[in-house]
């Protein structure tokens, strides 16, 4: 973990806002209907916030290992263009984020939560773990937040980034007349 002054310097860096989905979007919990279909819940307060983000100009993305209908349905509904999902090394899916949107790894934050997440987080300007994320996750994080994933996480996150970036006026202003 980080200090409290050094969190708030990389919040104000921060450019992109990538999230790993189970166990961060999700409570990493996925089930089955008797027809084989897949369901996931996402926390709808996670996606106002993205929502949010995404109408104040602070791009946000989901990376997946797995891929999912929910996932690719839940992208679509808040308007996440950047929404990789594939079975292999994380860090290389960033990449490619980062050469699209021509950002560097101090520019990007990461929320993530399992080894499979561990590049990423080690590379990630600011890297963000949750609380239900394995102890390695937690230990490459600068830090933990203090909802779970798939119960605010990620809501938590982008309040946080907003208010160092100032955007968290613009960003509610809409609710506010």
């Amino acid at each position: 973990m980080i200090s409290a002054t050094e969190l708030q310097e990389r919040l104000k860096r921060v450019r992109c806002l990538l999230l790993d989905v189970d166990g961060v979007l999700t409570d990493g919990k996925i089930y089955f209907d008797s027809n084989g279909g897949e369901l996931k819940a996402f926390d709808v307060q996670d996606g106002h916030a993205i929502a949010m983000s995404l109408r104040v100009g602070l791009p946000v993305g989901f990376i997946s290992g797995r891929p999912s209908p929910a996932t690719t349905r839940r992208a679509a509904d808040l308007g996440v263009t950047i929404c990789y999902q594939k079975p292999t090394n994380k860090m290389e899916l960033v990449e490619e984020v980062k050469k699209q949107l021509q950002l560097t790894n101090e520019e990007i934050a990461f929320v993530g939560d399992e080894l499979v997440d561990l590049p990423v987080l080690r590379r990630a300007g600011l890297a963000i773990s949750v609380p239900n994320g394995v102890t390695e996750a937690k230990q490459a994080a600068h830090y933990c937040t203090r909802a779970a994933g798939g119960q605010g996480a990620v809501r938590e996150v982008i309040e946080m980034l907003l208010k160092a970036q100032n955007l968290w006026a613009k960003a509610i202003e809409k609710y506010l007349v």
